[in-house]
């Protein structure tokens, strides 16, 4: 049985400043670009959802992803947004869990051909949606969604925040996942917005996930290497660990770089750091074990070798364990680098 999980309406407190006329417009906006398949192309691909084992282990397939759904005519993306966004629901099968951003105008095109049997329900198009959806081959049983308490500029126009779900991966086995887009742009209000979002961003989770596993999965449009950003702080703060940091720069945070300036998306690869971020915690009796780390650009691309987003897919592969008796949460970082190299 597919199951769509509905926001919770308690969460949809929103930041209505600079809304008035402009959100009139982007309603607008919203109807005239958004175009509707028919009711035959929204039915759903399912599959039987499993009983849930008492694994005391297995692996984790994750992938992180904006799909830059904003409707076509203002849309960064280069390809057609509606077979692109279709062509990425198909393509993310396969994977685990997964959390994607920027999933406005287009949700029906991503969930038309997808089989992960737990998806959260999109809010609708812009200005009413945050944009974050997550699927799942595991059962979800918890779901809440936080607007920004700070925004700037079009970031403005819409409740974008984070949402927080909780999955059971077998019985009695939690994992918290959390999906996260926060401020876009490097101009001085948007990086005093961007460096709110991640302290309410990290209170949450402090508050929310003691104690608990974690994975962090979204677009931080943050990087070590501007002098601006507070993701070190946040990632000290929570007791995250950087995917790409572990598995890639072994286990070295990037120092910051004089005059940064933020390239494009499309052009990060393995070697370098990406604002699309996957973050991991282990819990006292449950082992995160990081065994791979890819930029997923062949996978997402359309058959002329153009991408399907404007931004590039992260996935990760991971081991968990439930470890009894014992007080450490994941290995040493040394034997996690090991099992990546």
């Amino acid at each position: 049985m597919l199951i769509n999980l509905p926001y919770p309406r308690k969460s949809r407190a929103w930041n209505f400043r600079l809304f008035g006329l402009l959100t009139l417009l982007f309603c607008s906006l919203s109807f005239i670009l958004s175009f509707k398949p028919d009711k035959n192309s929204q039915q759903l691909l399912t599959i039987p959802t499993p009983n849930l084992t008492e694994a005391k282990s297995g692996e984790l397939n994750v992938l992180t992803y904006n799909v830059a759904g904003l409707p076509q005519l203002i849309s960064s993306a280069k390809t057609p947004r509606a077979s692109s966004i279709r062509s990425i629901g198909q393509r993310i099968n396969h994977f685990d869990i997964v959390n994607v951003q920027e999933d406005f105008n287009y949700n029906e095109f991503l969930y038309a051909d997808n089989s992960h049997p737990y998806r959260t329900e999109a809010m609708g198009t812009i200005p009413f949606s945050d944009g974050l959806s997550t699927l799942s081959k595991y059962p979800i049983v918890d779901v809440d969604r936080v607007a920004w308490k700070d925004c700037s500029g079009a970031d403005c126009f819409t409740p974008k925040g984070f949402s927080y779900t909780r999955m059971e991966l077998s019985k009695g086995v939690f994992l918290d996942v959390y999906n996260i887009h926060a401020t876009a742009q490097d101009n001085k209000d948007a990086v005093k917005a961007r460096k709110q979002n991640l302290i309410q961003f990290a209170n949450y989770v402090k508050q929310h996930s003691e104690g608990e596993a974690v994975l962090i999965m979204g677009d931080f449009n943050a990087h070590y290497t501007f002098s601006e950003d507070n993701i070190r702080d946040f990632k000290r703060e929570t007791g995250m660990i950087d995917g790409w940091v572990e598995v890639w720069n072994r286990g070295e945070i990037p120092g910051v770089v004089t005059g940064f300036k933020a390239g494009v998306a499309l052009d990060i690869d393995e070697a370098c750091e990406s604002i699309d971020k996957i973050y991991f915690r282990g819990s006292s009796k449950f082992s995160f074990i990081p065994r791979g780390y890819r930029v997923e650009k062949e996978l997402f691309q359309n058959k002329d070798g153009a991408a399907l987003s404007d931004h590039c897919a992260i996935s990760m592969v991971f081991q968990w364990k439930i470890i009894e008796g014992q007080t450490e949460s994941i290995t040493s970082e040394g034997s996690q680098r090991d099992a990546a190299s």
